[in-house]
Parts: structure tokens; sequence; C-alpha cells
């Protein structure tokens, strides 16, 4: 790679009794940079739907052209996660969070200062979608800091502890539209600069804590320091790799990687389906105020942090590892929230907050075992990749639908149009899930043949 963004080379062991208080020391120091790190981006990425009910109103936006506009950052998304992932694999980390991070924030800032950037469709969905690819940034450098810090066996429960950074931050959204709104004399694109502002001060936080990987600070690599070697581990995955290799080798002949990649397409269409119209779907449907629409926004997003962590504990000790029968549970139990916060009758707002709460617990846990399966299915040098691939399905083909068909739908069809779309993608999860289930065991009976033949 270029410039700030090349790996820092490999540096001279340390002394024995060095290692250990350095490792510990690090690790600790890494993992609260790319939390904290990745819970700035989610400051600064679905701004935009708590400013959709003033567009409307103010503009005359319709929903499908809103949805169209919002649309803009799952395409850039979906695309900058596989592509910038990919370079995310041979790139410094510590420069690679933050500059994104940067970039995403100055586009919002852009929303909040300049009148001609809410004045078109299609201003809007320029901007979008270069925070979209900004935004594409995250994940891939912090899923490229674990797979170098930590080892196979304590990814099951970091991954879903370090999963909840985007509940945290995506959480506060709402409460900081909230203090905008009451410090700023009630001006509706304080939405977008009041996180800005906080995202740029977490931006600089990494600079501060990121360092690249083991070897570059003088440690060993990972597998070694644990003595937890993967069964297909090698020595040639400490080498950097080329974007074809990466891709040709690992990524393009794994089949259980693909179908989890189509389940992460509609685990996605439920997400942001929900999520992104909540502030409009509560206002219009269920006669919500922005004050309670905003706290419900929040709500959905916190209540993914024990939903998260609940869902890494059931995979990791209820099904042993196994990550298909924990996603099936959970996405079977989300089609029956969906049901509630689309048959509720308007007037019962508790229950409709109940729901909302519901789907957000239960929801953010199929997302965080596809990321970690993603991580598990490939070297780590091809970790970026992996993660990129089920993030281009996610994003290019859940999200997109959740903003644009989700919008167009409802426009036509009504809000119960769009609830059968949600529904329908419930059923669709699951089905891929159970395929990616029976592969696994298929595998794994595979693997087992293996080694009774070698020791045989």
């Amino acid at each position: 790679m270029f410039g700030l963004f090349t790996p820092v080379a490999h540096k001279q062991r340390l002394p024995d009794g060095s290692i250990d208080p350095v490792y510990k020391r690090l690790r600790w120091q890494l993992f609260v940079g790319i939390f904290f790190g990745y819970a700035g981006y989610y400051l600064v990425r679905k701004n935009f739907s708590l400013a959709m009910p003033y567009l409307i109103e103010e503009y005359g936006y319709s929903r499908g052209e809103l949805g169209v506009a919002l649309a803009a950052v799952s395409i850039a998304y979906g695309l900058s996660k596989f592509l910038m992932g990919n370079v995310s694999d041979r790139s410094n980390p510590r420069f690679f969070l933050a500059s994104g991070l940067i970039l995403s924030s100055i586009v919002m800032l852009c929303f909040g200062f300049m009148p001609w950037a809410t004045g078109s469709i299609t201003a809007m969905f320029v901007l979008l979608f270069l925070n979209g690819w900004f935004q594409g940034m995250g994940w891939p450098a912090c899923g490229r800091t674990m797979v170098h810090w930590w080892s196979h066996k304590e990814r099951g429960g970091l991954v879903s502890v370090w999963n909840v950074a985007h509940n945290v931050g995506g959480g506060l959204i709402g409460p900081l539209f909230l203090f905008g709104l009451w410090a700023f004399n009630d001006d509706w694109r304080s939405a977008f600069y009041v996180p800005a502002f906080f995202a740029l001060l977490v931006a600089g936080f990494t600079l501060l804590v990121m360092r690249d990987t083991p070897q570059s600070c003088g440690l060993p690599p990972i597998e070694e320091y644990k003595d937890d070697y993967p069964e297909s581990y090698d020595k040639s995955f400490e080498t950097e790799m080329t974007a074809k290799e990466i891709f040709f080798k690992y990524i393009f002949n794994n089949k259980l990687l693909w179908f989890i990649a189509i389940a992460n397409a509609f685990v996605y269409l439920i997400r942001y389906g929900v999520l992104d119209w909540a502030p409009v779907y509560l206002g219009e449907a269920k006669g919500f105020t922005v004050d309670k629409s905003s706290w419900a926004y929040f709500l959905y997003e916190w209540a993914g942090i024990p939903g998260t962590l609940l869902c890494g504990w059931i995979s990791d000790k209820l099904f042993k590892g196994r990550r298909a029968p924990a996603g099936i549970l959970f996405m079977a139990l989300v089609t029956v929230a969906v049901l509630v916060y689309w048959l509720n009758p308007p007037g019962n707002p508790s229950i409709d907050m109940m729901a909302l709460v519901a789907i957000g617990f239960l929801i953010y846990g199929p997302v965080m075992l596809i990321g970690l399966y993603a991580l598990e299915l490939a070297p780590k040098k091809a970790a970026g990749t992996a993660a990129g691939l089920t993030g281009l399905f996610g994003y290019l083909g859940g999200a997109v639908a959740a903003n644009a068909l989700l919008g167009y739908t409802v426009d036509h069809f009504g809000w119960d149009g769009g609830f059968i779309v949600l529904t329908g993608s419930c059923v669709l999860a699951i089905f891929f899930f159970i395929i990616t289930m029976v592969g696994e065991k298929k595998a794994y009976r595979q693997q087992q043949l293996e080694i009774q033949q070698q020791n045989g």
C-alpha cells in the first residue's frame, strides 16, 4: 500500500520477559481503540433517518425519493466494505480506521452547514454515497486488528463484546439529536453536525491508541503467543498476499461463506428496514412525537447490546461454537417481534416500544454471528475480504432494499405492504441459515473422516 496506509515492518523480537506484559497492555489498548473507533463510525452513519420527517415536511420529498437517497449509503458501503476490505488486508489499521471516520464526519458537516446539501435528491444521493464509501473503511480495519491480536478460541467472546460498539454509537444519535435541538434552537440539522463533532474527537483518539500487527511491535504472532493454532493454520498466513490470491484462493470457492452472505442480505433488510423507517413509521402509523421516536431509535440500538452478548454466549456454550443454530433461533423470534410491531393497533405505544426493543435485542445477534463466521472461514490475511463479501450482500442487497424498495412499497401499498416484505425476509434468512447449518455438518463430518484416515 501507499503512504500512511503502508503496513508497519516487523521489528526485532522483544526480550522474553517483556513479551507478556507488553502483549497484555497493547491488547487492552487496541480493544479500546477498535471499540470506540467503530462506535464513532455509527455516530455519523444513520443521521439521515432522523432528519427524514423534517425533509418530508420542509421540502415535500416523498418516502420513495428519500429511500433512494438513503440507499446510496448502502450501495456505497456494500461496495466499499468489499473493495476497501481487500485494501485493509494490506494496510495499517491505525490510519485506515481514523481516515474513514474523519472523511465521514466531514460529509455530515456538509449536510449540517451547507443548504445545497439537502436541496435536491441528487445532492443528497452523492453525499450519502460518499459517506457510505468512507464508512466501509471501519469494519475491515477492526477485523484485521482482531484476527492479528486475538487467537481463534478467543474471538467468539471478543467479537460479541466488540460488536456492541455499533449499538453504542448508533444509539447515541437519538439523544445527541435531542441535545442539538435543545442547544441550537430546534435546528433539525443538528442531527448531522453535533454527532460529527464528537466523531472527529473519536478519530483523534484512535490515532493515539491504535497499532498494526504484533510483529510490528516486536511481539510474536498471536498463534505462537497463545499456542492456539487453527487446524488450517500455515506459516504462510503471516505473509501479505495479493488481492487476486486472497479472492480466488480463499473467498471465491468457499460455499459456506456465500451462503451466510446471502443470509446476511435478508438480515440486513430487516435490520435497516425497521431502523431507518422507525421515525417515519412511528410518526405516521402510530402517532409518535419526535422525542418519542428519537428515544425509540435509541432503545432499538441499545437493546442490541445484551442481545448480541446473549447470542454469542448461546452460540459458544449451548451450540458448541456452531453459529447457524443460534442464528435460526434468533431469527425465528425476530419474526414474531416484527409481526407484533406491525399488527399492534395505534394507541398502544408501550407495546410498539416493546416490539421495537425486542427486534433490536434479537436482530443484532445474527448480524454479529455472520461477521464472526466470515472471520472464521478465511485466513487472517484475508479476513477483511471475507467480511467485505458478507457486507457486500448485506448492504448492496439487504440495506438497499430496506431503503429504496421499502420506501416505494410503502408509497404504493402502504405500511402493510412494507411489513409483508419484512416478514418474508425473516423467513428467507432462516432458510439460508438452515442451508449453512447443513453445510457446517457436512464439513465437520468430512473433517473427522480425514482425521481418521490420517490416524489410520
